[in-house]
Formats: C-alpha cells, structure tokens, sequence
C-alpha cells in the first residue's frame, strides 16, 4: 500500500492518508444522548506496510503500557500490537472485524489495532490544519494536524510519538563521545510539527553547538527565509550570515517539507542554504523524492548525531568552496 505514495510528485505539497476509524463508548456525562460514536483518524500512507485482519496475539512477559496487547509473527517476524483506543484513553466497542495496520518507521515496525479502515485521500498538505492547543491537550499531543473532510473531522496521529513513548531508547538522542563544543558556532533554523520533537532538537542541537530558531511548519520557515533574505539585501550582506543551515521535517500541515525544500533551491539567494531533511519516511524505497527538490542531505530519525555531524560538514564544505 505504500508504494501508492511513491507515484505522488516530489515538491508538489501533496500526500495521501489512510483514513481509519475506531467505534467508541460516548464518555458519561455527554449531552448527545448517543452512546456510541465512530472517531476518525489518518496516518501517511509511506508509513503503511499493510492492512490485515487481527491475526492470533502472544502475550509478552513484560509490558510498559496497558495498550500493548502482545505481539504476532507475520512472515517470520515478530511485530507488536498495540490498541490505539487505549492508547487514546478510549473505550473501544468490541466487533467480529477489527483492523490491524502494520506500520514502519524510524526503523521500527509496530501495528495497530483499529475498528475499521475507510479509504485512502489524497490531498494538499494546505488542507491539512495544526490543531489548536486545546485538542493537542486533549489527545496528549498525540495529533498533529486536521483534516476537515464533508461530513467528518480526521485527526492525523502522530504515530511517532506513540512508539518513542513505548521505547524510550527508541526517541532522539545524542552522541556524548563527541566534544561538541569545539570549531564554530553555526545558526539552524529547525522546521518540525511535533512541539515534542521541536523542543528535544533544539535542546540536543544547541548541546551540538549550535545556535537555533524552531518552527512549527514549512510556511512558516519559508515567511522566516524571506524575511531574513529581506533583511540581508537592505544590510548588503549574504543570506549566510543570519543562518547557516535549514532542517526540515517532511510531513508538516500547510507546508511539507519537500515543497519547503523545492522553494529554498528554486530561490536564487536562498538556494546558498544547505537544506537537511530530517524525518522518519527517509527511507531507500523514498529518499529520491529529497534528491528531486535539491535536498542536500537525508536523515532518518532518531540520528541526531549524524544529524549534527553532517549539518556543520555542509556548511563547513560550503565556507571552504567559497574560500
């Protein structure tokens, strides 16, 4: 099913969304006077290996959270389940056909136990919307971004953070063997929709010696280019001098990271920025989508510490080239 994803153009700020669903208790106390409820949500349909039927689960000896059911073999490997209802904090109502989506990511496969499975959407990263504060509260910041389709509201599931929540070991982390702090200090200016993911790279990349800015979209690391290249033509100085690097997720609403990546290359000034894309779908079967928008690096999440390493090799070939 993934492979769909792959015939989408690079740059073009689009993507394609498998739309699933889970039959829910309405919570007591609720008004509606309905006691069932049918919640939709979505996930990118690169990180989908597949749809199948709930096949027969082992018990682990251990288990970190209650919504990790078990685990299955699925052609000789061993994949864990976890039921995103509980996960959500919901009472999920029980039927003869549930849905198991088998994902991967980051390196990591994991599968998800769901009601049902609708179809897949293919629309802009434009209609895609941040939630407000109030439904990232809601869900533990589990959503990422909403789509408003005619009769219903999904919910983009940033299943990211769900696994690195499960594995610990599995989040962001950085390399302390390395002496950081020695050679220049550079600027980065970081693009990333998870406010979790946000907050841990600036932490870990300024412990990389760097200086930083985050945002939460591509639009708004674009309004931030163009302000900064504004201010160096009034200043006559190069764009360089404000900011170093630019790193980029790829899914992000509004504005993805590969059209963010296609306008900094297509910009006669801006294009001097070395542009890093930072993001769990870099991966063999998509990393050519990257090289089509000028991307010049790749890197998979969780590496931050190639991440680092490879930002100030770029920036520091790019002071050599114009030495």
């Amino acid at each position: 099913m993934s492979q769909t994803n792959i015939l989408l153009e690079a740059g073009t700020n689009e993507l394609e969304i498998v739309e699933f669903y889970l039959d829910e208790v309405v919570p007591e106390g609720d008004s509606s006077g309905k006691t069932e409820y049918k919640g939709y949500y979505g996930v990118n349909v690169a990180k989908v290996l597949e749809i199948i039927r709930l096949p027969r689960v082992t018990a682990l000896p251990e288990v970190s959270h209650p919504s990790v059911l078990g685990a299955f073999n699925l052609r000789n490997h061993i994949i864990p389940l976890v039921d995103l209802s509980v996960w959500l904090g919901k009472e999920r109502i029980q039927t003869d056909s549930p849905k198991v989506i088998v994902t991967e990511f980051n390196k990591v496969t994991t599968a998800f136990l769901v009601s049902g499975v609708t179809r897949i959407h293919r629309l802009s990263w434009e209609a895609v919307e941040p939630p407000n504060d109030y439904v990232s509260t809601l869900s533990g910041e589990s959503i990422t971004g909403v789509v408003k389709l005619e009769d219903r509201i999904v919910f983009l599931l940033d299943l990211e953070k769900i696994v690195a929540d499960l594995n610990p070991q599995l989040g962001l982390r950085l390399d302390t063997s390395i002496d950081w702090r020695s050679g220049a200090r550079y600027r980065a200016l970081i693009a990333d929709d998870s406010a979790l993911v946000r907050e841990m790279l600036r932490d870990l990349m300024e412990k990389a010696n760097f200086e930083v800015e985050v945002v939460n979209t591509g639009l708004q690391a674009w309004e931030r280019l163009l302000q900064v290249k504004e201010k160096a033509e009034v200043e006559g100085k190069n764009i360089t001098d404000y900011v170093q690097v630019v790193v980029s997720d790829i899914e992000m609403p509004t504005m993805d990271g590969h059209n963010l990546t296609k306008r900094i290359k297509d910009d006669t000034t801006l294009r001097a920025l070395p542009v890093l894309l930072f993001s769990s779908l870099i991966t063999d079967k998509l990393r050519h989508k990257g090289m089509a928008v000028g991307a010049d690096d790749q890197i998979s999440k969780p590496e931050v510490s190639q991440l680092a390493l490879r930002a100030k090799n770029l920036i520091e070939q790019r002071l050599n080239a114009v030495a």
